[in-house]
């Protein structure tokens, strides 16, 4: 009988909302927020432990990255090889980890962004630090282990790691909803801050700064922000700026050159090239000239970036407007996110170090009680050997006198001595008494005949006072809080005279930049922008020259100033504001940039109605006509902005611009709708409204009606317009009434 089918219904809401909850926690807590306890991210902890299960150790010889890879992704990490050798990688780059937890050995990529070899081709083993500090424990039971993905393997929950990982490398990743952002740390202050905490466990965060004054970024550079950091390390969230380190360099003839020997960690990779490009734009923007040249002469020995000046360049005030315009001086976003107790947590310095010690304690826990059980096992053994050889001819008769083992180790542990052959009755009583546990006995039956020998059994005696030494030690540390933290400071002040590095990174109070920028020559220039929408300058010479092309070729053109801006009007009642020397100067027949680059102008939502001078309209009214033949006049200054966009008019549901013109007061227009109505009236009865007002009805449209256009018909002018296959005057059109329908033509 087949079994009836169950639908279970629930709440479409609840189950995607759950789903989308567990598959969150999934990639936050299982791939990318570090572990607070040893600061790895799951892939970066199963490629180190591969790397241990391996034994590519440090003073190995070095293994293919395609073989680590490839057992790490086969054995814990399922979840392709990019991800993998990406992890193994990083570890290994100097300019990206406080302390490389990989040695590398071949290309594995460039501080300027180049990319590593392919993994066949690189070869990597593990660094000292990274066995001695992170892996060395593994062996005496201090973590769990649990299955890997196909339950085939064990690995390690977390790490042993008897530094703070967290602070020392830093972190980034992106999770969902939430991202890390830890900077790296040198390790010898992180070591004496957590020092500082075991020694005083109630330290504020003001008082760890006095052992971690702040970040120390494997770039060097400096940290401008100083009195900030407090804030930051208080909260574990903020901002810290930094800066590169720039010196000043004499060239011949009297010049000067500037040399960047430091870049802001967030400058390195691809943000290098950024950062000449970035360069190179201030020189073609005209923001200085004051650069002949800029080369980047970094090389595998250090950053050097070289900006070549002319002679008599204002040297501080282009450093200032580097640091003001370039990446040279940036902002590192803090966020110290990591997985404690299985959720992730933002904390500070000090909740973040209070973790780690407890890890510490924890681990400092379970190894000597593993190192304590084994001692006392071989103690037990010890002594049973000692035991041993004092009745040693009393055990050969039993051993001789037994026809198995089982029967010789009955009357070793038992005293059982019924199917044993002895040679006196002595020597079955003295057999009976024997009390040997099941580990000495059978350390007994192993045991060879060379421990018999004098020398042998001294040695065994020794042996056995080390134990007890071993025992006491043991069990002090365990019965004493401050007996383990000796201990555990004790490694740490070794882990620091072997790996400490110097500071890096200076931190320091740093003004903020203020940059004189030299206002530009004044002059008059031509405002061209073709059919295409690709705008340019040309000086009035040039244009003159070309007047005829240039009026032809181009849908606008304007007489300006290199000072000005030229308002772009849109049909969406917008306008944006375009500065003309951010459009190129030179030739005529120059192609020029699409005003959408230089300003907020969207030629693919928007189309512009009118173009002008803003120098132009300042003292002048402008007229707006709307497809729902709304009209009003604006005066020209309310568009004398900051902004680079501002609304130029109120529209209605589904209006738009259709007509914007510059007018005297003296005019009148005429009005046609789609529908080959006219209606002329003058410009008097037009109200002036703010810019942003909607208007009044110019014409009543009648249904599916809309104005196509306006016509300026100055006094005593003639205006001729083609209209259905034929030309219409349309200054001899009468003058009507405002907010009438007009007559047909």
């Amino acid at each position: 009988m087949e079994q009836e089918e169950q639908i279970i219904r629930t709440e479409y809401s609840e189950l995607m909302q759950k789903s989308y909850i567990d598959y969150a926690m999934s990639v936050i807590v299982a791939r990318a927020l570090p572990d607070v306890r040893d600061g790895l991210k799951p892939v970066q902890r199963r490629t180190l432990y591969d790397m241990y299960e391996l034994g590519i150790r440090y003073d190995k010889p070095y293994r293919k990255s395609a073989r680590i890879v490839g057992d790490t992704m086969g054995k814990y990490h399922p979840h392709g090889d990019s991800s993998i050798y990406g992890a193994l990688v990083v570890m290994a780059q100097e300019f990206k980890m406080g302390m490389p937890l990989v040695d590398g050995h071949g290309n594995f990529g460039s501080i300027e962004g180049d990319g590593a070899a392919a993994m066949r081709y690189t070869e990597a083993r593990l660094m000292k630090i990274t066995q001695e500090a992170y892996l060395s424990d593994l062996d005496k039971d201090v973590v769990d282990f649990v299955p890997n993905f196909d339950e085939t393997e064990k690995e390690p929950e977390v790490l042993p790691v008897k530094v703070p990982n967290l602070l020392i490398n830093g972190a980034e990743g992106i999770a969902v909803g939430m991202t890390t952002s830890i900077p790296t740390h040198n390790l010898g202050e992180v070591i004496d801050g957590v020092i500082a905490y075991m020694v005083d466990p109630d330290i504020n965060t003001e008082q760890m700064m006095q052992y971690i004054p702040g970040p120390d970024f494997p770039t060097g550079g400096i940290v401008a922000n100083k009195d900030e950091l407090l804030s930051i390390y208080s909260t574990g969230t903020g901002k810290i700026k930094i800066r590169g380190k720039v010196e000043v360099e004499q060239a011949k003839g009297g010049k000067e050159r500037i040399v960047i020997t430091e870049i802001p960690y967030t400058m390195i990779g691809a943000n290098i090239g950024k950062f000449l490009n970035d360069v190179y734009g201030l020189v073609e923007t005209k923001k200085t000239n004051d650069i002949v040249d800029i080369t980047n002469q970094s090389s595998k020995d250090g950053i050097r970036i070289v900006i070549e000046l002319r002679k008599g360049a204002d040297t501080k005030n282009l450093i200032n407007l580097l640091y003001k315009k370039t990446k040279l001086e940036d902002t590192f976003g803090v966020n110290m996110l990591a997985v404690a107790d299985k959720k992730p947590e933002t904390m500070g310095i000090v909740p973040l170090i209070r973790h780690h010690v407890d890890f510490q304690y924890e681990l400092a826990t379970r190894k000597y009680k593993t190192l304590l059980a084994k001692e006392l096992e071989r103690k037990e053994i010890q002594e049973g050997l000692i035991h041993a050889c004092d009745v040693i001819d009393l055990i050969i008769e039993i051993l001789r006198g037994s026809k198995n083992v089982r029967d010789a180790k009955a009357c070793l542990t038992t005293g059982e001595t019924k199917n044993i052959s002895f040679k006196s009755e002595q020597s079955e009583k003295e057999a009976a008494t024997l009390t040997f546990t099941e580990k000495q006995a059978d350390a007994i039956l192993e045991m060879r005949l060379y421990r018999l020998i004098g020398l042998e059994i001294e040695a065994l005696l020794k042996d056995h006072k080390k134990t007890l030494a071993n025992i006491a030690e043991y069990e002090s540390v365990l019965g004493s809080r401050s007996v383990m933290a000796k201990k555990i400071i004790k490694e740490l002040h070794a882990f620091k005279k072997e790996f400490e590095r110097q500071r890096r990174t200076v931190i320091d109070n740093l003004e903020a930049v203020v940059v004189e920028e030299k206002k530009p020559e004044e002059h008059d220039v031509v405002f061209l922008m073709d059919r295409f929408g690709y705008a340019k300058t040309i000086d009035t010479g040039t244009y003159e020259r070309n007047k005829e092309a240039a009026d032809t070729e181009n849908r606008c053109v304007i007489a300006c100033k290199n000072t000005d801006r030229i308002c772009i009007f849109t049909d969406k009642g917008q306008m944006h504001l375009l500065k003309v020397q951010d459009l190129p100067f030179g030739k005529f027949r120059d192609k020029g940039v699409p005003i959408d680059n230089v300003s907020n102008y969207d030629s693919s939502g928007e189309k512009f109605i009118y173009l002008t001078n803003l120098a132009a309209i300042r003292g002048k009214k402008l007229l707006f006509g709307t497809k729902k033949a709304m009209l009003k006049m604006v005066d020209g200054a309310e568009f004398d902005v900051a902004k680079r966009t501002t609304a130029a008019t109120k529209l209605s549901d589904g209006d738009e611009v259709v007509f914007l013109r510059e007018i005297n007061g003296e005019e009148t227009i005429v009005m046609k709708t789609e529908k080959d109505f006219f209606l002329r009236i003058g410009v008097d009865t037009i109200p002036e409204k703010k810019k942003g007002a909607i208007g009044v009805r110019g014409m009543k449209l009648s249904a599916g009606d809309f104005l196509s256009d306006i016509y300026l018909v100055r006094q005593g002018e003639t205006v001729i317009v083609p209209h259905k296959d034929k030309e219409l005057v349309v200054s001899n059109i009468r003058v009507g009434n405002r907010d009438t329908k007009g007559a047909k033509k």
